[in-house]
């Protein structure tokens, strides 16, 4: 494949945009080379501007879960145009995706829509510390939950203390009142309550999504749920990256366990810029204009987020394609393993409903530290390997892929030779 327009745009790109992308995993600074730019998308494939063209397992890192531009969204967002495209009050489409929001998740009385998965997270926050009346927050290494400065923090010096900034820019006091804690760990959880005694909450990805797929382990989840409640603090679900991709509604249900406030964002939005969160009344009720925990934006509920968001989970549900995620997710795992086996390369593939993810070493991958031992040289390798068989990845180890309800058996062919010449290409390393 040649990728010239693409290399040109970059060049172009770093004048006026920061390392010529909008986000840094577009960068390819992990995989080397420079980032490709795309044209134009249509069901399970996506074209760059060298008139390339892949089976796309990014996704938009997760929204497309139907394919880009299935029939009925692309309809349903047209319609939305010709009445206008922001109004700065309120409309119908709110109340009717709020309602099928609220029915697919148990426990989530009452929603409010954002922009972002960052804003969902950052205002269910905020919300967690206004109903408890606490300051402190638990999060766990590994798990990401936007850019936000009290939540980029990395583990310091130890599981139980206090964190230390990540990113430059932000400042000790915007983290002092975060804790770090193992993923799969619940004792390094309690070792925090026995130190703190205002902690309001601590918020997981149910499924992490951002060290690659990583799952709870046994009961995981139920016990940590269970543990916070008898020390009065909240649990937050962030499933901005899981809603909607393991069952109609979050993957709490079926990993039994309910949280008290969910963040989501990706699939509701249809492919466009939305986020939300959601909780029972007694909690929800804490927002304005409702009670005293502010939090407002001008293009929340933006109208056409809201046709898109309101198209794609009527399709979704109709489709209900879950079975079939997991029949095409068991079929690339093996794929994957086979191939592996079969050029010598040590490899383990985590994967929960329509997300997976090889990871390059031997045993097995349960949190951060185990993740970050996967040989990110030989991904690299593979990385460009399918990109050249006409496979899109996220240029990142640590990036989940994503199923989509279009992807046909054709595809599937077409994944697993492009598997197979790259694990080749790995062996040679």
């Amino acid at each position: 494949m040649k990728f010239k327009k693409s290399e040109k745009l970059y060049k172009k790109g770093l004048k006026n945009l920061v390392g010529a992308v909008n986000s840094p995993v577009r960068a390819f600074s992990s995989v080397g080379g420079n980032p490709l730019f795309i044209k134009k998308a249509k069901g399970t494939k996506i074209t760059d501007v060298d008139g390339n063209k892949y089976i796309d397992l990014v996704l938009s890192y997760g929204p497309m879960i139907l394919g880009h531009r299935h029939k009925k969204v692309q309809k349903a967002v047209e319609k939305a145009l010709k009445n206008g495209y922001s109004f700065g009050a309120s409309t119908e489409n709110e109340i009717k995706l709020a309602k099928i929001v609220c029915d697919a998740f148990p426990g989530m009385d009452k929603v409010r829509f954002v922009n972002s998965g960052t804003e969902a997270v950052l205002s269910g926050i905020r919300l967690a510390r206004a109903f408890t009346g606490k300051d402190k927050i638990i999060k766990f290494a590994g798990c990401y939950h936007g850019h936000q400065d009290a939540l980029l923090v990395a583990a310091g010096s130890g599981l139980a203390t206090l964190s230390l900034p990540g990113s430059k820019g932000v400042p000790e006091g915007a983290v002092k009142n975060t804790l770090i804690a193992n993923y799969n760990d619940l004792e390094s959880v309690k070792k925090h309550f026995k130190e703190y005694k205002d902690i309001a909450a601590v918020i997981i990805e149910p499924i992490a999504g951002n060290m690659g797929v990583v799952l709870p382990e046994d009961n995981f989840l139920v016990e940590l749920k269970k543990y916070l409640e008898s020390k009065g603090a909240l649990l937050i679900a962030d499933e901005v990256m899981t809603g909607f991709r393991s069952k109609f509604g979050g993957a709490q249900e079926l990993l039994g366990v309910q949280a008290d406030i969910t963040c989501l964002g990706k699939v509701i939005g249809g492919g466009f810029p939305v986020g939300a969160y959601g909780a029972r009344n007694e909690i929800m009720e804490m927002v304005a204009p409702l009670g005293g925990m502010y939090q407002a934006g001008t293009l929340s509920g933006n109208p056409i987020a809201m046709a898109a968001g309101i198209a794609t989970l009527t399709e979704l549900k109709k489709q209900n394609p879950y079975e079939h995620f997991e029949e095409i997710a068991s079929i690339l795992e093996v794929l994957l393993l086979e191939s592996a086996k079969k050029h010598k390369i040590g490899l383990v593939v985590n994967r929960f409903g329509s997300m997976i993810n090889p990871f390059f070493l031997k045993g097995e991958v349960t949190n951060f530290v185990e993740a970050q031992l996967s040989d990110t040289k030989k991904f690299a390798v593979f990385f460009w390997e399918m990109i050249n068989n006409g496979v899109f990845l996220p240029p990142s180890q640590f990036e989940a892929w994503f199923l989509s309800s279009a992807l046909t058996d054709k595809d599937i062919k077409k994944i697993a030779t492009a598997i197979d010449k790259a694990m080749l290409a790995v062996s040679k390393m």
